[in-house]
Protein backbone atom coordinates (compact mmCIF):
# COMPACT_ATOMS: atom_id res chain seq x y z
CA UNK A 1 0.00 0.00 0.00
CA UNK A 2 0.92 3.40 -0.93
CA UNK A 3 -0.26 6.64 0.47
CA UNK A 4 0.35 10.53 -1.00
CA UNK A 5 -0.45 13.36 0.83
CA UNK A 6 -1.65 15.86 -0.71
CA UNK A 7 -1.65 19.15 0.65
CA UNK A 8 -5.17 20.25 -0.37
CA UNK A 9 -8.04 18.86 -2.62
CA UNK A 10 -6.55 20.50 -5.89
CA UNK A 11 -3.21 19.04 -5.18
CA UNK A 12 -5.00 15.74 -4.33
CA UNK A 13 -6.60 15.62 -8.13
CA UNK A 14 -3.43 16.62 -9.37
CA UNK A 15 -1.74 13.59 -8.53
CA UNK A 16 -4.65 11.34 -9.25
CA UNK A 17 -4.78 12.44 -12.50
CA UNK A 18 -0.74 12.28 -12.98
CA UNK A 19 -1.48 8.36 -11.98
CA UNK A 20 -4.07 8.22 -14.48
CA UNK A 21 -2.60 9.53 -17.25
CA UNK A 22 0.54 7.50 -16.78
CA UNK A 23 -1.63 4.60 -17.37
CA UNK A 24 -3.49 5.79 -20.31
CA UNK A 25 -0.22 6.83 -22.02
CA UNK A 26 1.41 3.39 -20.87
CA UNK A 27 -1.56 1.33 -22.23
CA UNK A 28 -3.76 3.53 -24.89
CA UNK A 29 -6.02 0.92 -24.85
CA UNK A 30 -6.73 0.38 -20.99
CA UNK A 31 -9.54 -0.29 -18.94
CA UNK A 32 -10.07 2.44 -16.93
CA UNK A 33 -12.72 1.62 -13.66
CA UNK A 34 -14.14 4.57 -12.83
CA UNK A 35 -16.34 5.97 -9.33
CA UNK A 36 -18.26 8.92 -9.41
CA UNK A 37 -19.30 11.30 -6.34
CA UNK A 38 -17.71 14.65 -5.56
CA UNK A 39 -14.08 12.78 -4.73
CA UNK A 40 -12.99 12.46 -8.56
CA UNK A 41 -14.32 15.79 -9.88
CA UNK A 42 -11.03 17.54 -9.37
CA UNK A 43 -9.16 14.56 -11.47
CA UNK A 44 -11.68 14.41 -14.19
CA UNK A 45 -10.95 18.35 -14.43
CA UNK A 46 -7.51 17.87 -14.65
CA UNK A 47 -7.53 14.96 -17.03
CA UNK A 48 -10.31 17.12 -19.38
CA UNK A 49 -7.48 19.79 -19.40
CA UNK A 50 -4.64 17.87 -20.10
CA UNK A 51 -6.57 16.11 -22.98
CA UNK A 52 -7.80 19.81 -24.03
CA UNK A 53 -3.69 20.58 -24.74
CA UNK A 54 -3.07 17.31 -26.42
CA UNK A 55 -1.29 15.47 -23.95
CA UNK A 56 -3.99 12.96 -23.36
CA UNK A 57 -5.93 10.42 -25.82
CA UNK A 58 -8.39 8.71 -24.88
CA UNK A 59 -9.88 7.16 -28.16
CA UNK A 60 -9.11 3.44 -27.26
CA UNK A 61 -9.51 4.01 -23.90
CA UNK A 62 -12.40 1.30 -22.05
CA UNK A 63 -14.43 2.21 -19.20
CA UNK A 64 -16.73 0.39 -16.86
CA UNK A 65 -17.73 1.99 -13.60
CA UNK A 66 -18.79 0.96 -10.63
CA UNK A 67 -22.29 1.68 -9.69
CA UNK A 68 -25.59 2.78 -10.70
CA UNK A 69 -29.04 3.71 -9.14
CA UNK A 70 -31.53 1.80 -9.37
CA UNK A 71 -34.62 3.75 -10.70
CA UNK A 72 -33.18 6.33 -12.89
CA UNK A 73 -32.98 6.14 -15.96
CA UNK A 74 -29.21 7.57 -17.95
CA UNK A 75 -30.80 10.91 -18.34
CA UNK A 76 -31.82 11.57 -14.69
CA UNK A 77 -29.60 14.58 -13.80
CA UNK A 78 -28.40 12.16 -10.50
CA UNK A 79 -28.00 9.35 -12.47
CA UNK A 80 -24.32 8.33 -12.67
CA UNK A 81 -24.75 7.63 -16.60
CA UNK A 82 -25.35 11.76 -16.38
CA UNK A 83 -22.72 12.31 -14.09
CA UNK A 84 -20.16 10.89 -16.27
CA UNK A 85 -21.28 12.30 -19.22
CA UNK A 86 -21.30 15.76 -17.99
CA UNK A 87 -17.69 15.61 -15.86
CA UNK A 88 -15.97 13.34 -18.31
CA UNK A 89 -17.27 11.72 -21.52
CA UNK A 90 -18.43 14.54 -22.97
CA UNK A 91 -15.02 16.98 -22.33
CA UNK A 92 -12.31 14.06 -24.12
CA UNK A 93 -12.63 12.20 -26.99
CA UNK A 94 -13.76 8.63 -25.52
CA UNK A 95 -16.19 6.51 -27.65
CA UNK A 96 -19.52 6.56 -25.97
CA UNK A 97 -19.33 2.76 -26.97
CA UNK A 98 -16.39 1.80 -25.08
CA UNK A 99 -18.00 3.48 -21.79
CA UNK A 100 -19.99 0.41 -19.45
CA UNK A 101 -22.05 1.89 -16.49
CA UNK A 102 -25.10 -0.70 -15.03
CA UNK A 103 -27.84 -0.23 -15.88
CA UNK A 104 -30.60 1.12 -12.87
CA UNK A 105 -33.46 0.47 -15.31
CA UNK A 106 -33.31 -2.65 -16.34
CA UNK A 107 -35.86 -4.82 -14.72
CA UNK A 108 -34.54 -7.86 -13.96
CA UNK A 109 -31.77 -7.64 -11.71
CA UNK A 110 -30.06 -10.80 -11.68
CA UNK A 111 -29.91 -10.98 -15.49
CA UNK A 112 -28.43 -6.96 -15.78
CA UNK A 113 -25.96 -8.13 -12.91
CA UNK A 114 -24.54 -11.32 -14.52
CA UNK A 115 -24.25 -9.18 -17.91
CA UNK A 116 -21.76 -6.50 -16.48
CA UNK A 117 -19.94 -9.17 -15.07
CA UNK A 118 -19.59 -10.78 -18.35
CA UNK A 119 -18.44 -6.92 -19.37
CA UNK A 120 -15.66 -6.65 -17.33
CA UNK A 121 -14.54 -10.18 -18.27
CA UNK A 122 -14.94 -9.68 -21.63
CA UNK A 123 -12.67 -6.47 -21.25
CA UNK A 124 -10.41 -8.66 -20.02
CA UNK A 125 -10.40 -7.38 -16.67
CA UNK A 126 -9.75 -3.75 -15.22
CA UNK A 127 -6.13 -2.42 -15.22
CA UNK A 128 -6.82 0.55 -13.12
CA UNK A 129 -9.65 0.87 -10.53
CA UNK A 130 -10.35 4.73 -9.31
CA UNK A 131 -11.92 4.54 -5.83
CA UNK A 132 -13.41 7.23 -3.85
CA UNK A 133 -14.61 6.03 0.23
CA UNK A 134 -17.79 6.41 2.11
CA UNK A 135 -17.66 7.64 5.48
CA UNK A 136 -18.83 3.94 6.54
CA UNK A 137 -15.69 2.85 5.00
CA UNK A 138 -17.58 1.16 1.54
CA UNK A 139 -16.22 1.35 -1.83
CA UNK A 140 -18.00 1.45 -5.08
CA UNK A 141 -21.82 1.04 -2.76
CA UNK A 142 -19.96 -2.39 -1.35
CA UNK A 143 -21.61 -1.55 2.37
CA UNK A 144 -20.76 -3.02 5.41
CA UNK A 145 -21.92 -6.57 5.65
CA UNK A 146 -21.73 -9.72 6.79
CA UNK A 147 -19.43 -11.28 3.50
CA UNK A 148 -17.59 -9.24 0.93
CA UNK A 149 -19.39 -9.49 -2.41
CA UNK A 150 -18.98 -11.27 -4.78
CA UNK A 151 -19.84 -10.36 -8.73
CA UNK A 152 -22.50 -7.12 -9.42
CA UNK A 153 -24.92 -6.94 -7.33
CA UNK A 154 -27.80 -4.96 -6.44
CA UNK A 155 -27.79 -3.28 -2.33
CA UNK A 156 -29.97 -1.82 -0.20
CA UNK A 157 -28.10 1.58 0.24
CA UNK A 158 -27.58 2.36 4.23
CA UNK A 159 -29.33 5.26 6.06
CA UNK A 160 -25.87 7.17 6.49
CA UNK A 161 -25.01 6.92 2.33
CA UNK A 162 -28.62 8.41 1.76
CA UNK A 163 -27.75 10.53 3.94
CA UNK A 164 -24.46 11.92 2.63
CA UNK A 165 -25.93 11.88 -0.78
CA UNK A 166 -28.99 13.44 0.00
CA UNK A 167 -27.59 16.74 -0.70
CA UNK A 168 -27.59 16.15 -4.49
CA UNK A 169 -31.43 15.71 -4.00
CA UNK A 170 -34.37 18.08 -3.62
CA UNK A 171 -34.95 15.79 -0.02
CA UNK A 172 -33.83 12.77 1.52
CA UNK A 173 -37.00 11.19 -0.10
CA UNK A 174 -35.66 11.66 -3.55
CA UNK A 175 -32.42 9.96 -2.76
CA UNK A 176 -32.97 6.31 -4.26
CA UNK A 177 -33.09 3.23 -2.08
CA UNK A 178 -30.73 0.92 -4.32
CA UNK A 179 -28.18 0.66 -6.42
CA UNK A 180 -26.45 -1.80 -8.36
CA UNK A 181 -22.45 -1.88 -7.85
CA UNK A 182 -19.22 -3.62 -8.75
CA UNK A 183 -18.66 -6.76 -6.44
CA UNK A 184 -15.70 -6.57 -3.98
CA UNK A 185 -14.28 -9.65 -5.67
CA UNK A 186 -14.32 -7.03 -9.04
CA UNK A 187 -12.77 -4.33 -6.96
CA UNK A 188 -9.94 -6.18 -6.01
CA UNK A 189 -9.02 -8.17 -9.07
CA UNK A 190 -8.14 -4.80 -11.04
CA UNK A 191 -4.52 -4.78 -11.45
CA UNK A 192 -4.09 -1.61 -9.72
CA UNK A 193 -6.60 0.48 -7.75
CA UNK A 194 -6.45 4.12 -7.06
CA UNK A 195 -8.39 5.57 -3.97
CA UNK A 196 -8.89 9.77 -3.97
CA UNK A 197 -10.49 10.88 -0.17
CA UNK A 198 -10.73 14.66 0.51
CA UNK A 199 -11.67 15.93 4.12
CA UNK A 200 -11.85 15.05 7.58
CA UNK A 201 -15.27 13.58 7.56
CA UNK A 202 -13.06 10.56 5.76
CA UNK A 203 -10.51 10.28 8.33
CA UNK A 204 -11.97 7.88 10.55
CA UNK A 205 -13.05 5.75 7.30
CA UNK A 206 -9.34 6.08 6.53
CA UNK A 207 -8.00 5.29 9.54
CA UNK A 208 -10.36 1.99 10.35
CA UNK A 209 -9.96 0.63 6.79
CA UNK A 210 -5.64 0.92 6.43
CA UNK A 211 -5.13 1.13 10.07
CA UNK A 212 -7.59 -1.49 11.52
CA UNK A 213 -8.43 -5.11 10.58
CA UNK A 214 -9.68 -6.35 7.84
CA UNK A 215 -13.55 -7.07 8.02
CA UNK A 216 -16.26 -6.56 6.17
CA UNK A 217 -17.84 -3.85 8.53
CA UNK A 218 -15.07 -1.83 6.63
CA UNK A 219 -15.62 -3.31 2.71
CA UNK A 220 -13.02 -0.50 1.76
CA UNK A 221 -10.13 -2.47 4.52
CA UNK A 222 -10.19 -5.49 2.10
CA UNK A 223 -7.72 -3.37 0.33
CA UNK A 224 -5.09 -4.31 2.38
CA UNK A 225 -4.51 -7.32 0.68
CA UNK A 226 -4.27 -5.73 -2.54
CA UNK A 227 -0.53 -6.07 -4.48
CA UNK A 228 -0.97 -2.55 -6.06
CA UNK A 229 -3.02 0.00 -4.19
CA UNK A 230 -2.44 3.88 -3.65
CA UNK A 231 -3.92 6.32 -1.48
CA UNK A 232 -3.95 10.13 -2.33
CA UNK A 233 -5.51 11.67 0.18
CA UNK A 234 -5.56 15.46 1.37
CA UNK A 235 -4.19 16.47 5.07
CA UNK A 236 -7.62 16.91 6.35
CA UNK A 237 -8.79 13.40 5.44
CA UNK A 238 -5.10 12.03 7.08
CA UNK A 239 -5.21 14.05 9.93
CA UNK A 240 -5.84 10.83 12.30
CA UNK A 241 -2.86 8.85 11.02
Amino acid sequence: MKIISAKDYQALSRAAANIISAQVILKPSCVLGLATGSSPVGTYQQLIEWYKKGDLDFSQVRTVNLDEYVGLDKDHDQSYAYFMRTNLFDHINVDPANTNIPDGMAPDEAEECARYDKVIRDLGGIDLQLLGLGVNGHIGFNEPADAFSTGTHQVTLTESTRDANKRFFASIDEVPTHARTMGTREILQARRVLMVASGANKAQAIKDAFFGPVTTQVPASILQYHPDFTLVADEAALSLL
